[in-house]
């Protein structure tokens, strides 16, 4: 296995994300986003990752922390929320990404209402992950890890 030890790894996460453990556990699961993003870290450092996240309620935040890892992040995980559907700048963002991006959703969109089974994301992204609740953070940072060292 061939070492990152010096590249990034930028985790986005979405609108309402920060209210993961509170909002419809039910759906969402118990934990709450800096659980998920400290498995991320933790699986991101066994690959030899630093991972850097960064969460907001607002879409150009995304797109500018997007714009900002062009050469200088080597992989995107991004778990775009609601974004998901209809976010076409966050899609030219991604587009425009060199390196491989994982789309993550902690539930299973295609299983959900009829409007959440579009994903603008998807297109632009190396592969999605989705339906395996927190699991799906460091799956997500494993197949970055992967597509990096293919």
């Amino acid at each position: 296995m061939s070492t990152m030890s010096d590249q990034l790894l930028l985790l986005l996460s979405g609108p309402n994300l920060n209210l993961l453990g509170e909002r419809q556990p039910d759906v969402y699961g118990t934990q709450s986003l800096d659980d998920h993003v400290e498995s991320a870290r933790v699986a991101a450092s066994a690959r030899g990752l630093t991972l850097e996240h960064v969460q907001s309620n607002h879409e150009g935040v995304l797109v500018d922390a997007i714009h900002a890892a062009r050469g200088r992040c080597a992989g995107i995980v991004v778990n775009p929320g609601a974004f998901t559907h209809y976010a076409w700048a966050i899609h030219d963002a991604l587009a425009a990404f060199e390196g491989p991006v994982v789309e993550l959703h902690l539930s299973n969109p295609a299983a959900r209402e009829p409007w959440r089974h579009t994903s603008v994301v998807a297109p632009v992204a190396s592969g999605t992950i989705a339906g395996f609740g927190g699991a799906g953070y460091p799956m997500a940072v494993e197949a970055v890890a992967d597509l990096l060292e293919a």
